[in-house]
């Protein structure tokens, strides 16, 4: 979720296995692109079971694939308030967004660049909930929202994503 949501990040990839290791072998590689570099995400306490032989030798393969490890822990999946404000925009992931509303939001994002939340907010015209629709286009990719600096609230900042 914290991924899908960060504006540094271009796309996100699953890899059930990588040819050069024997199918034999689950790899579960979540690949990440960002604007530097393609990387495999390695969250320490999640890692496989493996001999190190096993490790040394996927580890290669993914280093043979052009892949960096982007190494995390839990405690950085954890922190706050981004992993708090991640969950609660996912929980409006996959919501519809009527065409008016979409050029709304968009549109002020558009004239103003960077806009509070609140302001945002207050100049959607809809007798839909503009909170679900600014939520959903964050899921959606189109607009970001600053999850890092504080919890989410009218001086979260609002953005069209570049």
């Amino acid at each position: 979720m914290q991924a899908a949501l960060d504006p540094a990040i271009r796309s996100i990839e699953y890899l059930p296995t990588v040819p050069t290791v024997p199918s034999t072998w689950d790899v579960d590689v979540i690949v990440i692109e960002r604007n530097d570099g393609r990387y495999h995400l390695d969250i320490v306490e999640a890692r496989q079971r493996r001999s190190i032989a096993q490790h040394l030798m996927v580890a290669q393969a993914l280093v043979d694939l052009g892949f960096r490890a982007l190494v995390r822990t839990e405690s950085d999946v954890l922190r706050e308030p981004r992993c708090t404000n991640a969950r609660t925009v996912f929980e409006y992931a996959g919501r519809p967004v009527d065409a008016e509303l979409r050029l709304q939001i968009l549109g002020a994002l558009t004239d103003d660049g960077v806009l509070p939340l609140a302001e945002l907010l207050s100049r959607l015209r809809s007798h839909r909930d503009p909170v679900t629709a600014v939520m959903a286009l964050a899921c959606d990719d189109l607009i970001e929202l600053d999850l890092i600096s504080a919890p989410l609230g009218p001086r979260t900042a609002a953005r069209l994503r570049e």
